[in-house]
């Protein structure tokens, strides 16, 4: 007698349905899918009892005839695929043929379809997976497949959902997460005979991002639009003023399918680099239109990840198309009103200063790091003071930064914000007060200064990157498997910044040398961070990336500090030179440099307003 023993088809049909159907939010999430496939262009979800009862998707597709209708809730029944050249090109939302049996094995399904060719439809009865009654019967061109009593027949599977509440929440958000990748399609969601929320037909993906999203973004989204060898993405992001504490703000689509992906999520956060701050989270849409024999669909039972044959050149397009597309807006002096740009947590009369970015650097020759007016002669330009530790980590002392020549001078930008304010004078020595029209306005002097600092060592790093200085004693390195493999990639891209690496026996590696902006700074902990985030998204950050984070480093220690007492004079050269930087609402790290009162929100705060 064996030991092994097949499965009876009704065992292996439920096994499908543990993958496919994990809460009657993954019914809803399949059902939707295969009306989008069908040319739905309008659906419509039913939902009772949080699922628990009902979950009823009609769409008004092209239908099915009886002998198709029959056919689909056979396993591996499907019309999306025919060989298997066809399953590493899927151009559907789903391909498995797995959907429909799957759900009918751990429920009672019916389902009514007529096919557009037909005067009539039919009725298809299923109950844990067994086919009941079959009936002709009238209908209107299109799908309404009813799913009830999900779980009856596996109560260990149905003692976990959770309670109405929180399942209706999770069915909420599938149904929104295809409602904004599918502006063109109608989509209505009904609990308890309750219509929750209706989204008609959108003019553009603009207008259904903000339809789902919340309306208060809608003055704040910036357009996203860039292609390159039959890669494409586009969308919408909002401008770095309005943030969340969570990612639920993101929707990312690849080929129309809403889905999670590092590679594209980790991009989203590089473009935005240097304008967020810490631990909070853009809000953006975006659709990534990929070659499908360039992306596997066939990674997930749920088909909720991608794998991209060339996850680089996705990185590398995401980032740059959203890092312009706030550059553009900050060279077109677009902000955000202040309602938009105020913290979710902020009392509700704060506000950010938003992207406003005022253009391309000023004259940065005529712009000194000291705050102390103009340099007069190109050799003090060069020895622009540099905040460092002593070598023997005592106080900081000042050191100069020599034998860099001086930037060629950039155009002046037109526009004019900080230089115009009325100086007010300083708070705690740490915030510069300012007023203008009938907004109050507080500027953070340290993190203004750190822009500007950042600004024009960037201007210099060229410069930087050929001068080295030997360690006497070498600083070694300790990194596991993956991040060893990933830093002997990387060892040229280091020693372009003057950063000499060399193994030290297995996954140790020596820091022999470093750039002067890196003397007595601590070079492990932001080497092991920059292969993990390599480690992390499959993509070789390179050169740039580590010149970018060592010249973050050297703004900021660089930079004044709080509770210094500034001159009127100085004040005013900070404000100039704010005005003169690509992005001065933000620090390098990504916290405002300045935020804002209007009068009525003062006003209002002392209920001087009736």
């Amino acid at each position: 007698m064996t030991t092994i023993k097949v499965l009876p088809e009704t065992l292996s049909n439920k096994i499908a349905a543990g993958e496919v159907v994990e809460r009657p939010a993954s019914v809803v999430k399949e059902l939707m899918e295969n009306a989008l496939d069908a040319g739905g262009t309008r659906i419509v979800v039913s939902v009772e009892k949080g699922g628990r009862a009902l979950i009823q998707v009609a769409d008004n597709g092209t239908g099915m005839t009886p002998d198709d209708a029959l056919l689909s809730i056979e396993r591996y029944a499907t019309s999306k695929i025919y060989d298997d050249g066809d399953l590493f090109a899927i151009g559907t939302l789903g391909f498995r043929g797995e959907a429909l049996p799957s759900i009918a094995s751990v429920s009672r399904l019916a389902m009514e379809t007529r096919h557009r060719s037909r005067d009539t439809g039919v009725r298809i009865e299923m109950s844990g997976g067994t086919l009941g009654k079959v009936t002709e019967i009238g209908a209107p061109v299109g799908t309404l497949v009813a799913v009830r009593d999900l779980f009856f027949n596996t109560p260990a599977r149905r003692k976990f959902l959770k309670t109405v509440a929180t399942e209706m929440s999770h069915i909420s958000e599938v149904v929104s997460n295809i409602a904004v990748g599918w502006p063109q399609v109608a989509v209505t969601l009904r609990h308890d005979g309750r219509e929750v929320k209706s989204w008609p037909v959108a003019a553009d993906s603009a207008e259904r991002a903000a339809d789902v999203i919340g309306r208060t973004i809608d003055g704040d989204l910036l357009r996203v639009d860039r292609s390159a060898d039959e890669v494409s993405v586009t969308g919408w992001i909002a401008s770095s003023g309005v943030t969340r504490s969570t990612s639920r703000g993101i929707y990312l689509y690849v080929n129309g399918r809403c889905i999670r992906d590092r590679v594209i999520q980790n991009a989203l956060f590089s473009g935005y680099r240097g304008r967020i701050m810490k631990g909070r989270f853009p809000v953006a849409v975006l659709f990534v239109s990929v070659p499908p024999d360039r992306v596997d669909v066939n990674v997930h039972p749920a088909k909720s990840e991608v794998r991209f044959s060339d996850p680089q050149q996705i990185h590398r397009l995401v980032e740059t198309a959203v890092s312009s597309a706030l550059a553009s807006a900050g060279r077109s002096g677009k902000m955000s009103s202040p309602e938009a740009a105020a913290p979710r947590e902020a009392p509700p009369f704060f506000q950010t200063g938003g992207a406003s970015g005022f253009g391309a650097p000023a004259d940065v020759r005529a712009a000194s790091l000291e705050m102390s007016g103009p340099p007069r002669t190109a050799e003090d330009v060069a020895g622009y003071p540099v905040s460092a530790a002593s070598p023997d980590g005592g106080e900081k002392v000042e050191q100069p930064l020599r034998n860099i020549s001086p930037p060629v001078q950039a155009p002046v930008w037109e526009k004019r914000f900080f230089a115009d304010l009325a100086v007010i004078g300083q708070f705690r020595d740490t915030y510069i007060i300012c007023e203008t029209g009938s907004d109050l306005i507080l500027i953070d002097q340290h993190a203004a200064h750190e822009r500007i600092y950042y600004e024009q060592l960037t201007l210099r790093a060229a410069d930087i990157r050929r001068i080295s200085q030997r360690l006497l004693i070498p600083e070694t390195v300790d990194l596991n498997y993956r991040e060893a493999d990933i830093l002997r990639s990387l060892v040229p891209s280091f020693d372009a910044v003057g950063m000499e690496i060399e193994p030290f026996g297995g996954n140790t590696f020596a820091v022999k040398s470093l750039p002067p902006f890196l003397s007595g700074r601590p070079v492990t902990p932001m080497i092991v961070e920059i292969l993990e985030k390599t480690a992390e998204v499959g993509v070789a950050t390179g050169m740039d990336r580590i010149v970018e984070e060592s010249l973050m480093v050297m703004a900021c220690h660089g930079a004044i500090r709080a509770n210094r007492k500034l001159s009127n004079p100085e004040i005013r050269h900070l404000l100039t030179q704010l005005d003169a930087c690509e992005n001065p609402s933000h620090c390098p790290h990504g916290r405002p440099t300045w935020i804002q009162w209007p009068a009525r929100f003062l006003e209002k705060a002392f209920h001087r307003v009736v």
